[in-house]
């Protein structure tokens, strides 16, 4: 009898979620949100764990796709600009955006960095904004307005990082002309 009652128990604690396994672990995903912004310049609202992620375009309330007309108007290339785990810019670097800025025409920009996979998330995802907020510094010095600042470290490859080109494409502060 007293089996009996022990796997009646068992029973109903099952089917009522009662029971729980003391010391199991659970794994739960760490989804990081951000804003993508494809090359037409449309918003698309975005969750990623590293592994695995889903995207959605931003919408309006009446289902209209959200578009600032930005597109890319400049790339950095990091290794032209930036030495190896640097994010300080050289004179002849500085000089260039100086000038690309001046031109520029009273443009609003968004800047972004990226970077290869060679080191950690953390490390990346911390100098790919440093080289952007490298970037923004001189455009803010030369007169025009950034509207955001962003690093991306190495989630967006252009290229695979399989091989040294694609690592070098991808480090890289892209540089976007805001409507």
């Amino acid at each position: 009898m007293k089996n009996f009652i022990v796997l009646l128990l068992t029973i109903v604690s099952f089917s009522f979620g009662i029971a729980s396994v003391p010391n199991a672990v659970q794994a739960q995903a760490v989804y990081i949100p951000s804003i993508w912004v494809d090359p037409d310049g449309c918003e698309h609202w975005v969750m990623d764990d590293g592994a695995e992620g889903y995207m959605t375009p931003h919408v309006t309330r009446d289902g209209r796709p959200v578009c600032n007309g930005s597109g890319i108007c400049g790339l950095v290339s990091s290794d032209q600009f930036f030495k190896t785990n640097s994010a300080r810019i050289g004179q002849t670097g500085r000089a260039e955006l100086e000038r690309y800025f001046r031109n520029a025409g009273g443009q609003k920009f968004s800047i972004q960095g990226h970077t290869d996979s060679r080191a950690s998330d953390a490390y990346n995802q911390k100098l790919s904004l440093a080289r952007a907020q490298a970037v923004a510094d001189i455009a803010r010095r030369s007169g025009v307005e950034v509207v955001d600042v962003l690093g991306f470290g190495e989630t967006r490859p252009r290229p695979s990082n399989a091989t040294s080109e694609g690592m070098a494409k991808n480090r890289r502060v892209e540089i976007f002309c805001v409507n």
